[in-house]
């Protein structure tokens, strides 16, 4: 939705509970399941954790179709939003809601396991609670049929420490360490507003105005971001957290979406060394690589919003090029190349960049006594 100004404003999330030991649901094998979209970086959050977690083997996933379609048919109803389809069905075309363009099968793609229903608006009209949003992620307690959380922030953090006595689990792996709580919330604060939330403002804004001031935030965040990268590994410091996994989950979608379908157009993330090298190396982290479909992301994007791109075309980036086009795998190749981190490159980056600095300042100290 947008205020009177025409700036974009999300809605919050309503279903707020916890996984805990002792709790309304307690941390079992076999018992939840994560309704995500590959497409969405705030379900790819939880879809990251889940992977790096090693939570697979006792966590579902249920996957929806990356273009949206109409969660009434045959109604005076216009809302469009996230379905589920048959894997299986070879046969199966999708248009946009438009009518135009022509999706078949992608992969990651399952059936609702849980209530057999087309549309993830059907889940949410079976809970008792209203809300106003049909969005992923969803936390599902099989058990009770009840959501648990559809706040990708508060899931992300269950994740992180409730299931860790289950077999399996990487229970040594904790990406929110408390002595780092202030830490995480004080970069969450501005990251969020700037840049995950930034790319939406600019993309949804419905006024010169509005989506102006959000372009500055946005570039004034990755400016401020690619300067402390260049002193800093992560975020908080050598220490990966989960304000990391938040951040990369919008840097990977950057370049191939918010670019052209956003019109975030000042530079792309690839002109940022820092930040470039910062998302190929949480790119490589074991876990995180499975949580990114590109081929979600591009045609959930492009074809979900009539508004803006009517026909529905997806543009093809770095695989048009002559050098990629027998190459399926270009865009995931170009993020598993070195990514030159690590706490003495950060280092010595840093002290190039400072020596660089003291240069130019000595020089503009000679031309004004000449």
């Amino acid at each position: 939705q947008n205020d009177k100004k025409g700036a974009f404003k999300r809605k919050n999330a309503v279903f707020t509970s916890i996984v805990k030991e002792g709790g309304e649901f307690p941390p079992e094998s076999g018992r939840y399941v994560l309704y995500v979209s590959y497409a969405c970086p705030w379900a790819s959050r939880c879809l990251a954790l889940l992977h790096m977690k090693n939570l697979t083997p006792h966590i579902e996933i249920c996957s929806v179709y990356p273009t949206w379609r109409r969660t009434r048919e045959n109604s005076d109803d216009i809302h469009s939003g996230w379905a589920f389809v048959d894997p299986d069905d070879e046969k199966l075309t999708f248009t946009n809601t438009a009518g135009y363009g022509k999706y078949g099968l992608v992969e990651y793609l399952t059936k609702d396991t849980v209530f057999g229903k087309k549309t993830v608006r059907e889940i949410y009209e079976l809970q008792d609670e209203e809300t106003h949003t049909y969005s992923v992620p969803i936390f599902i307690d099989k058990k009770t049929r009840k959501i648990v959380s559809n706040e990708s922030s508060i899931i992300v953090e269950f994740l992180n420490t409730a299931f860790n006595k289950l077999p399996g689990v990487n229970a040594s792996l904790d990406l929110s360490p408390p002595y780092l709580k202030e830490k995480q919330e004080e970069v969450n604060s501005w990251i969020y507003h700037g840049i995950n939330n930034g790319v939406y403002k600019c993309g949804f804004a419905k006024s010169q105005e509005a989506y102006e001031e959000a372009f500055f935030e946005l570039y004034d965040s990755l400016d401020k971001l690619e300067d402390h990268l260049s002193k800093n590994r992560y975020l908080c410091g050598n220490k990966l957290t989960i304000a990391d996994i938040r951040l990369f989950v919008t840097l990977i979608r950057f370049d191939e979406v918010y670019v052209v379908y956003f019109k975030c157009n000042g530079k792309l993330i690839r002109e940022y060394p820092n930040i470039l090298g910062y998302t190929r190396e949480i790119y490589q982290i074991p876990g995180v690589k499975e949580s990114v479909s590109f081929t979600h992301i591009k045609n959930h994007y492009y074809t979900s919003h009539p508004t803006h791109n009517l026909y529905g075309v997806i543009p093809l980036g770095p695989r048009g090029l002559k050098a990629n086009r027998k190459d399926p795998k270009a865009i995931e190749k170009f993020y598993l190349k070195p990514h030159g981190r690590g706490c003495s490159k950060v280092k010595k980056l840093s002290g190039f960049l400072m020596l660089a600095a003291g240069i130019a300042a000595a020089i503009v100290m000679l031309k004004k006594r000449a």
